[in-house]
């Protein structure tokens, strides 16, 4: 019987790029986990890699957590969505970074930018609006950026990257990390600080604008 339901539910989903794969929250409400994926995998994949600092790793962090987000589905409380499945992302990346650190061999440093198999982002290509020296500042900035995150404690990273890169809010990514919203605040507030001493010592690796007064 409960296949059935199932069945029929499927047939009404409006998918349009993808078969219908019906799941069930806690409350018995269906949703197509197709539709979910197709939803969310970017703002996954976006938060994986800054939390991890290697596009690979984020790959298959994010599909872990899309496997771990399926089985687990009938324990969502509909709450929100975005911030339930982000807390999984965040969950899996932590126990990556753990096991990482557990096996020195494993490389700790990103994948070269100019690495083949490499795969760039949007963010990565040239606008058609900027010059190739703004272009070139642009990029110079973004991976002092992401090596600024590196740097931070798993702890501070989360909330920043959630709050100051993705925009979730505060109680967003309360939900995410599980903490309290004064612990994000707090950790957001140490971070920035952190992030700040780091992007001013890297001097002229920043663009002029962005360098400390002498």
């Amino acid at each position: 019987m409960a296949t059935e339901t199932m069945a029929t539910v499927s047939q009404n989903f409006a998918c349009t790029s993808h078969k219908p794969l019906p799941v069930q929250d806690r409350s018995g409400q269906s949703h197509c986990f197709n539709c979910i994926i197709e939803a969310h995998q970017a703002t996954g994949y976006n938060l994986a890699r800054r939390l991890l600092n290697d596009w690979a790793l984020a790959e298959d962090a994010l599909q872990d957590s899309f496997i771990s987000g399926y089985r687990a589905f009938p324990q969502y409380r509909g709450e929100n969505l975005r911030a339930w499945l982000m807390r999984i992302v965040a969950n899996t990346c932590r126990d990556m970074l753990r096991s990482r650190r557990a096996r020195p061999a494993i490389p700790l440093n990103p994948l070269p930018r100019d690495d083949e198999d490499s795969q760039p982002t949007v963010a990565d290509l040239p606008s058609a609006d900027e010059s190739p020296e703004n272009y070139v500042e642009r990029a110079e900035l973004r991976g002092a950026i992401q090596s600024g995150l590196a740097s931070l404690p798993e702890e501070r990273r989360l909330p920043i990257v959630l709050v100051d890169i993705q925009g979730f809010s505060y109680e967003e990514a309360a939900q995410v990390a599980g903490c309290s919203v004064g612990t994000v605040k707090s950790r957001i507030s140490r971070g920035r600080r952190q992030l700040r001493d780091f992007l001013r010592e890297t001097g002229e690796l920043l663009p002029s604008q962005f360098r400390q007064e002498q």
